[in-house]
Formats: structure tokens, sequence, C-alpha cells
């Protein structure tokens, strides 16, 4: 049994540890042959996967879509977490005390990365639906790029929208959020709905930014840190409210540059 001092100090240093593992861990898929099972697509072109689908009935379905809950999940354990750090750092002091202190904190989190696995999934959907409409659309299918401009655009024109700052407020005032969604009935149910309440505020900010992911590529560990790194600034820095439109000007030149090199 874990002392009162032992509790409030342990779960942080674990969870850092294996946010630090989950990057390592995405580093060293991303760097190994099988590193293109990272992206959302053509699991089941070649290789041993494409073996494994035929293999398993309803394969070609099941098999990719396990694996990219498994690199999204992944994903955005490693990006999301640091950035709601300030949060369960708030709600650890406030139940570290309690015997089933760690069990919360660890439901806070489930309830956080379970939202951003239910974007993972519409995300997936979408980007399956948008890869299906352009093979049946010969300029689109010859001019790739396009999409690619399309969502960098989108992800410029969101840091200027009023949901996005109406969100992004919510993240930056962790104590007010928790004391507004924590009264310590029925704790487990709260901590769950918490973590849930927390991530739909932090999807709500974030997803477009999140959607950029698509772009650059989701094994792309570069481009992984950096945008962490945008959205924990926007998110913990005390300037970090006004990084928000000088990155939406920046984006929407990006895709200003892509339709000007392309066209």
């Amino acid at each position: 049994m874990l002392s009162a001092a032992r509790r409030r100090t342990v779960f942080l240093p674990l969870l850092g540890g294996l946010v630090a593992l989950t990057w390592l861990a995405l580093w060293a898929w991303a760097a190994s042959p099988y590193g293109r099972y990272l992206e959302h697509g053509g699991w089941a072109d070649a290789g041993p996967l494409a073996a494994l689908c035929r293999a398993v009935p309803g394969g070609e379905i099941v098999v990719p879509a396990l694996l990219y809950a498994l690199g999204w999940t992944a994903m955005t354990a490693a990006m999301m977490i640091p950035t709601a750090w300030p949060l369960l750092e708030i709600f650890g002091r406030l139940v570290g005390d309690r015997p089933d202190g760690v069990r919360l904190q660890a439901l806070v989190v489930a309830g956080y990365l379970l939202v951003w696995a239910a974007f993972g999934l519409v995300a997936h959907v979408l980007d399956a639906a948008v890869l299906a409409a352009v093979g049946t659309v010969p300029w689109l299918a010859a001019n790739g790029w396009a999409l690619g401009a399309g969502v960098v655009a989108l992800a410029g024109l969101y840091q200027f929208s009023d949901l996005k700052y109406r969100c992004l407020d919510k993240c930056r005032t962790p104590l007010s959020f928790v004391m507004q969604h924590w009264r310590g009935k029925a704790p487990a149910q709260q901590a769950l709905r918490l973590g849930i309440a927390h991530g739909a505020f932090c999807v709500g900010c974030c997803w477009a930014l999140m959607l950029l992911m698509f772009v650059v590529g989701i094994g792309s560990i570069g481009w992984m840190l950096g945008i962490a790194a945008v959205m924990a600034i926007e998110k913990n820095v005390s300037w970090g409210r006004q990084l928000s439109a000088p990155l939406g000007c920046a984006l929407l030149a990006a895709a200003a540059a892509a339709v000007a090199i392309n066209v």
C-alpha cells in the first residue's frame, strides 16, 4: 500500500515516463522498415500486413483500423498529454492524498484520450471518404497537392475563429476548469467526465492543427514534435494566446504558396 506522500508523487512521473517511452516507440517505429504502417493508408498494399489482411475475415478493414487506432492513440498520447499537464498537476494535488488518487488521475487521462480517439476515428473515416472521392475526380487525382493546401488553409482560417478562442480559453484556465467539473461525489465517474470534458475543449481548439498530420504524414516525428510544441505553447504559456493569429497567417501563406507553385 502506497503512503499518502508516495501517492502524491508517483502518478505524474510515471505518466511522464510513459509519454517519453511513447515518443521513443514512435521514433523507432517510424525509422523501422514498418514505418509506412504509421501512415493513414496503404497498409494492405504489400508486405506482411497484406497477407494478414487476406487471412483474417474482413481483414482489409479490421487490420488497418486496428493498426491506425494503435498509431493514432500513441501519437495523441505523445503530443497531447504534455499540453494537458497543468490540469493533471492541479487534479493530482487535489486527489493525491486519497487512497484511490492514482486511479482517479488515470481516469482523467483515459477520458481525455478517449475523446481524441473518437476524433481520430472521425478523421480516419473522412480521410478515407475523401481519398475515395479523389479517385472519381481526375483533376484531384493528378493534383493531390490541392488537398494538402486545402487542409493547411482550413487550419489557418480556424486560428481566427471564435470557437477556437473559446475552447482555448477553457484550456488555458485549468484551475477553474477543475473546480467547475470536480465535486468529489461519485469520484470515478466525475474523474472520467472531467477528462472527457477537457478533451472535448482540447479537440475544439486543436483539431485543425492535428489535421496537419494528415498532410505532413502521421509518421513524421519532426512535424509531430513541432505541432505538439505549438499547441503546448498556445495552451500553457502566458503569451501563448498571442501566437494563434500569427500562426494562422503563416498557415494561410503556406497554403497560398502551395497554390502559386503548383498552378
